[in-house]
């Protein structure tokens, strides 16, 4: 038998949630060589979110976020730069308790729709100016903070 991917997501997020342990996220800050901001509309809350996911087993911080950025936004990564938060509190998300590490990131601008729908609605591209507010998950002092040459970490 062969389970959806988007169920698959489901399951493994209450496995998560049942095992009761920190699940290990990473989101970038992305912009483009333009200097515009990477976000997408997350069809739960229905609110803008940095793009990012969860770890995967076997995955690496470097290969998650080159992959959830293809899926999520439909970008490809330029260049990686550097960690500028870690992000802990178990009441940012109220799905699961998150680790959440924020890095820079450039990359390309979007090239294709996000890969599962039933996650993300859309992608969007935003001067400094135009950033909604407030984001999905707390994201906005992820945002904010991410300006400060001192990484941020909770």
């Amino acid at each position: 038998m062969r389970i959806p991917k988007g169920l698959w997501g489901i399951v493994k997020e209450v496995a998560r949630h049942l095992l009761r342990r920190p699940v290990v996220g990473i989101v970038a800050v992305a912009r483009i060589p333009d200097g515009r901001w990477v976000l997408v509309r997350r069809t739960d809350t229905g609110a803008w979110a940095l793009p990012g996911g969860t770890l995967e087993w076997g995955e690496t911080l470097r290969t998650a976020i080159v992959r959830e950025l293809r899926e999520e936004a439909g970008v490809e990564v330029r260049h990686l730069g550097e960690i500028v938060g870690v992000y802990s509190d178990p009441e940012r998300d109220l799905r699961f308790h998150a680790v959440t590490i924020v890095v820079t990131a450039e990359v390309t601008a979007p090239g294709r729709a996000p890969q599962n729908p039933a996650e993300i609605a859309e992608v969007g591209l935003f001067s400094s100016e135009e950033l909604p507010q407030p984001l999905s998950h707390g994201m906005s002092d992820m945002v904010a903070r991410s300006k400060d040459p001192r990484p941020h970490w909770e």
